[in-house]
């Protein structure tokens, strides 16, 4: 099935389509009223630490859907069935500050510019089960290096253990390795920094 205008690719019947403006309606829809996790809204990384402790949900969602409709990149939504069923959030490391401070994401000794970064997925629970992470994490993946990326990383979390569906925001060490990503370092039992250099 070729993709619609737009889109950045298709897998089976899911479309996914990188957030614009346009499309903040549907962004909206899949976050539901709360915009997830106490009301993140995707701004935890970025904001910095300070400004989101400071602020509120609606600050959170205000600082967002700002900075989409400037043209930011952002992230990634997933439309099955024209719902909105999946989020990855993907954009250069330097748009979001708190990696600076992030003792798991550290840089190794390199330059952060032309590194771009795989942040949060969620997936809708009507649509968990389907490999769909793993086809946004690819998506994401060549969005950035058609964006100019040098490097893609990102900062998933070991799932070889069972863990709560709320830990699981990062993606898995094991989705990440299946994609491509090389593990770069470990600096805790839980969580991974890991990387993939365009070809």
């Amino acid at each position: 099935m070729a993709a619609a205008s737009g889109d950045l690719t298709r897998s089976g019947d899911l479309r996914i389509t990188e957030l614009t403006a346009g499309d903040w309606p549907l962004f909206e829809r899949l976050l539901g009223p709360n915009g997830l996790q106490g009301g993140c809204w995707c701004a935890w990384y970025r904001m910095t630490s300070r400004q989101y402790r400071e602020t509120g949900p609606d600050e959170h969602k205000a600082h967002v859907r700002d900075e989409v409709r400037a043209g930011k990149p952002l992230g990634l939504l997933g439309i099955l069935d024209d719902e909105p069923v999946a989020w990855v959030a993907v954009s250069p490391r330097l748009d979001n500050p708190r990696l600076a401070t992030s003792r798991v994401a550290a840089l190794p000794d390199d330059d952060p510019t032309d590194v771009w970064s795989v942040t949060c997925f969620y997936v809708h629970r009507r649509a968990r089960g389907q490999g769909i992470a793993a086809a946004m994490l690819r998506a994401a993946t060549r969005h950035a290096f058609d964006r100019g990326a040098r490097v893609v990383e990102g900062y998933p979390v070991d799932g070889s253990k069972k863990r709560p569906a709320g830990e699981l925001y990062h993606g898995t060490i094991e989705m990440f390795s299946a994609a491509g990503f090389d593990l770069t370092a470990r600096r805790d039992t839980v969580r991974a920094l890991m990387r993939i250099s365009a070809r």
